[in-house]
């Protein structure tokens, strides 16, 4: 169907099992909305359960403001022309899907997820089928939105199904004949992704992180699990702890790597880490490859191997797969080096879990000729195991710490850095608290030794700083250079 043009009910609810209905089926939708809010004349309203508010309660908002008719899972008042299903959210990715044409039909998609990992795996995976496959690949992520080389501003990991299948659509518009995107694990729980079917999945690792939505390590791993369950072909990570669960409960094809189990379907020997590449020798059946990853630090030969396994399940030749990794880059926000023109180095990370901080820090201490400072700080509104946790690690790995501010949100910015201390108290490193996130920068920088690697870890890519509800402008790269030119503007 045309995008824009108005659609029967009838065509939008397709596939969706229906429970009840009081909607007439003829009824002619503008538009799908699950914001009350953002609700125009003549268009569907889906009521979503959600955690802090319940889309029910705005029913008749919406109906105030136009909607045609309701999908909803709660009876509404008697008289509202409504579509019953048993989840909301389910029957808005089908509708959503209905709505743009089934875009996703149209592509081979490929899934990372995991805790650690996945942005550079899906800036590696969109490289090889560009260069090796001559495809038109669209990317959903993190860091950012693609559709080829067009830059899109991304809110979160993985959108809401209605936006997802709306950009499923410009990229199929756009020419695109693959997607490479990173699943979260709220994405697979909350159903943005339902109805997708994934050509590839690729599971990195799974560590602490979200418990303050998933609550146990044990529903975390199911959540990630579910991206098995919709693909032909998993490609999983045989070193990480969960790796036999997550086997277990996939209903796919599976092809397996390792750094350290010969059992695997892929291992890397040999392995060598330098200051700004990683090189080792790729073993599957049949076949050994040196490579070689500009990109520095230990977890770069996991995420490369994903993206080999990836092109080997491909039937893409793994001298190809070398040739393409080799001239491949970094990803902006990880293990980045920002250009300075000091005698000590500024690294900045997205590490914000503790296996994240504690594998930057690992492999930043395996090519440091000098100290290694370490400046970080936690999320607030998020997981609070984790803060000790994160400072034990640092105050164990670094040679000297900053702890600062990161994202505080609606928690007051002290209470999170005393969580932090805690895990800090049995420790000598030496440390310091600086709140204010660029102060502390400027301090690593005016406190930095001949050949320190200054590792700024938790912001990465992100260029804001979340304070109660309203984010506001903060780009490490802008405070280092901004100081850089204070310092030598005093020393000329």
């Amino acid at each position: 169907m045309e995008v824009g043009t108005k659609v029967k009910l009838k065509e939008l609810l397709r596939d969706v099992v229906i429970l009840s209905s009081t909607a007439d089926m003829e009824t002619e939708i503008h538009s799908v909305c699950y914001d009350s809010r953002k609700v125009s004349p003549g268009d569907l309203f889906v009521a979503i359960e959600g955690f802090e508010t319940d889309g029910h309660a705005y029913i008749p908002r919406a109906l105030e403001a136009g909607a045609a008719a309701v999908v909803c899972q709660k009876a509404p008042e008697d008289g509202v022309p409504h579509v019953m299903v048993s989840s909301s959210r389910r029957a808005l990715a089908v509708i959503s899907a209905n709505f743009f044409g089934r875009p996703a039909e149209k592509m081979k998609f490929i899934g990372i997820t995991g805790t650690n990992g996945k942005t550079t795996t899906t800036y590696l995976a969109k490289r090889l089928l560009e260069q090796a496959l001559g495809a038109r690949v669209g990317l959903i992520g993190t860091n950012q939105n693609l559709i080829g080389e067009r830059v899109l501003p991304t809110e979160r990991t993985t959108p809401e199904s209605f936006e997802l299948q709306r950009l499923f659509r410009e990229m199929l518009d756009a020419g695109c004949t693959h997607v490479v995107m990173e699943v979260s694990s709220h994405a697979l729980v909350l159903e943005r992704v339902y109805g997708v079917f994934f050509e590839t999945g690729i599971f990195t690792n799974l560590t602490q992180d979200h418990l303050d939505f998933h609550k146990t390590m044990e529903a975390y791993m199911e959540a990630k699990a579910i991206l098995f369950q919709n693909c032909r072909t998993g490609i999983i990570n045989l070193d990480d702890p969960w790796a036999g669960e997550m086997i277990q409960r996939a209903d796919c094809e599976i092809f397996t790597f390792s750094e350290s189990k010969n059992e695997a379907d892929l291992v890397a020997k040999n392995i060598r880490l330098y200051n700004d590449r990683v090189e080792f020798e790729a073993v599957s059946i049949g076949m050994i490859q040196r490579m070689e990853v500009h990109i520095p630090g230990s977890f770069t030969v996991y995420n490369a191997l994903g993206v080999i396994a990836l092109g080997l399940t491909m039937g893409i030749d793994i001298s190809r797969i070398a040739a393409v990794l080799k001239q491949a880059g970094g990803v902006k926000g990880r293990m980045e080096v920002v250009p300075a023109g000091t005698d000590y180095t500024v690294l900045i990370d997205y590490a914000h879990t503790p296996d994240a901080l504690e594998n930057l820090l690992r492999s930043v201490k395996g090519f440091a000729r000098g100290r290694v400072v370490a400046l970080f700080g936690c999320g607030g509104d998020r997981d609070p195991i984790k803060r000790p946790i994160m400072g034990n690690i640092a105050a164990e790995l670094a040679d000297f710490v900053i702890v600062t501010s990161d994202n505080p949100r609606t928690e007051e910015p002290g209470a999170i850095i005393r969580d932090i201390l805690k895990g800090m108290e049995e420790t000598k490193t030496p440390h310091i608290v600086i709140e204010n996130r660029p102060e502390a920068i400027r301090y690593a920088m005016d406190h930095a030794l001949p050949d320190d690697i200054v590792v700024l870890a938790g912001k990465g890519h992100e260029d804001y700083q979340i304070i109660g509800k309203e984010k506001h402008h903060l780009d490490e790269r802008e405070v280092i250079a901004a100081h850089l030119a204070e310092q030598q503007g005093k020393n000329s």
